[in-house]
């Protein structure tokens, strides 16, 4: 009797550890399992921060340091979705129209308060601050999935990865993928159906009559 309830018990453990090696056969853990349809492959908004020390003056800045600072927006290729802070020490307004002016140039706008970045002031200088976003989904592509077997009814590894990657790639302003944009609270609808009006409002070509017909070309 003992024997038969030591090979019973033997049989058990033979078949459980069977079933623990097919169950990791046959695809990942229950807690990389994603049995939904939403993608866990999201777009990562990432800042980078560039700064450029400029020597300022009671007028603003010198030519030289507008040709220097206007350099340096073409070596970043300054570009849409970038936003420009100063921070200045002397709080000269003359300052911040100077950069507002070279930065106008490329479509932009100085706003807000500059982050903090490494490094002192000297007396005299401010720091025009360049925030850059970039968008990106990581682990994309992933196709670490290589079993055809899906017993737990999950979605591909690599779902969500074509067109989560295009969105991070193709928007404009990074920033808009955390929070979009704020309106002006100006009423453009009228501006917009101007033109639905007065095609509906035109009178019809034939309210007239038609045209009467004459015959030409007699001697």
């Amino acid at each position: 009797m003992m024997k038969i309830l030591n090979k019973n018990k033997l049989t058990g453990v033979i078949a459980l550890a069977l079933s623990v090696g097919l169950a990791g056969c046959a695809g990942s853990s229950l807690s990389d399992v994603n049995p939904s349809l939403n993608s866990v492959h999201q777009p990562v908004v990432e800042r980078s921060n560039f700064a450029l020390d400029v020597d300022t003056s009671r007028s603003g800045l010198s030519i030289t340091e507008q040709q220097r600072l206007n350099g340096w927006f073409e070596t970043m290729d300054l570009r849409y979705g970038d936003r420009i802070t100063i921070e200045d020490p002397s709080a000269n307004p003359a300052v911040a129209e100077a950069v507002n002016d070279l930065a106008g140039r490329y479509g932009l706008i100085v706003d807000g308060v500059a982050p903090a970045t490494p490094g002192l002031l000297n007396p005299g200088q401010a720091r025009v601050v360049i925030t850059r976003s970039t968008a990106s989904v990581p682990g994309c592509p992933n196709w670490s999935g290589q079993s055809d077997s899906n017993f737990k009814n999950e979605t591909s590894k690599n779902y969500g990865c074509a067109v989560n990657s295009n969105l991070a790639a193709m928007v404009a302003n990074p920033e808009d993928l955390l929070e979009g944009q704020s309106g002006s609270g100006e009423t453009t609808i009228l501006t917009s159906t101007k033109a639905i009006e007065t095609f509906r409002e035109a009178t019809p070509t034939g309210a007239q009559g038609l045209m009467e017909a004459t015959q030409g070309g007699g001697n």
